[in-house]
């Protein structure tokens, strides 16, 4: 990014994934308090991922060299980045519907897990006893979570549930797409072919009235800052600051997002997690940052200025 010196994203670089994560936390409270009254998951996403596109076009336009937008190795695998982030946001918002802020945010934190299991399918990582007894330790957190354990006594749903792990499933699908694009153009290009994706599928599952009566209704301005700072401000924030910043503090700062979530869930929804539920939330968010911190341990990544 050519704009700001390199000594100074390098020093604020962590910041800016921490912020990121913090308006990711926000989004997802937003987007509850917004389906609580009766709006529709899918277009909550809508909205979110394209107001989400129009700031990441901005980025483009104003840092448009080596964008690597003639390459067809970058269109392929930034549509894939695309079709995790529709499954991410739409899987996401369906989770809170159906349960709750905080049990959907740390569901979808369990994406390095993911990663983990696409990555052993492929061949691309090699299973070990450690990896497979965080994984473990993972299902025993989601276990306790949502109270799958209690037969038919659990307030998350089936559907709640399996949302929030597709919406894992859907960001570790958005995590391998940007990896495989980024090193053929830049990313505010991966980002904009992403997003168009997102709302090329998404502008056919939503109901067109719905989305016009937004415009008019007293809750826009939920909808602008759920796109706004759910996507625009943080993605860009996400992307710039972990180029600068160290994986092992990413993964760490990381745990702002569920955490915010959770808090906001509880302060403007009401929402309330027995001691069981709090131990499995624990239990998932220390066991997938020490994988994180594990992984980046073993394959350490060279920093490098955004341009």
């Amino acid at each position: 990014m050519n704009w700001v010196s390199s000594h100074t994203l390098i020093r604020f670089s962590p910041l800016f994934v921490v912020l990121a994560a913090f308006f990711w936390g926000l989004a997802g409270g937003i987007g509850g308090m917004l389906m609580a009254i009766g709006w529709d998951p899918l277009l909550v996403s809508f909205y979110r991922g394209t107001i989400g596109l129009l700031f990441v076009a901005v980025w483009l336009a104003i840092s448009s060299r080596g964008s690597g937008l003639s390459d067809h190795r970058l269109w392929f695998w930034s549509v894939i980045a695309g079709l995790g982030v529709a499954g991410n946001f739409s899987f996401y918002f369906l989770s809170i519907a159906e349960g709750s802020v905080a049990v959907a945010a740390t569901l979808m934190y369990c994406a390095p897990v993911f990663v983990y299991l696409v990555s052993f399918a492929l061949g691309l990582e090699r299973p070990t006893l450690i990896k497979w007894l965080a994984i473990a330790l993972v299902v025993v957190g989601i276990l306790l979570l949502t109270g799958l354990y209690k037969i038919g006594a659990s307030d998350v749903t089936l559907i709640g549930v399996g949302a929030g792990l597709l919406a894992g499933l859907s960001y570790a699908i958005f995590i391998f797409g940007f990896k495989y694009a980024a090193p053929h153009g830049s990313p505010q290009a991966v980002l904009v072919i992403a997003f168009t994706t997102f709302v090329a599928i998404l502008v056919w599952l939503i109901q067109v009235d719905q989305a016009v009566a937004v415009l008019s209704s007293s809750r826009w301005p939920l909808f602008v800052t759920i796109g706004v700072l759910g996507a625009g401000v943080s993605f860009i924030l996400y992307v710039v600051g972990l180029n600068q910043t160290a994986p092992a503090v990413a993964s760490i700062v990381a745990m702002v997002e569920p955490v915010t979530a959770s808090l906001l869930g509880v302060w403007v929804l009401d929402e309330r997690l027995a001691a069981l539920q709090l131990a499995g939330m624990g239990l998932i968010l220390v066991t997938v940052t020490a994988l994180s911190l594990y992984a980046s341990a073993r394959f350490p990544v060279r920093q490098g200025a955004t341009d």
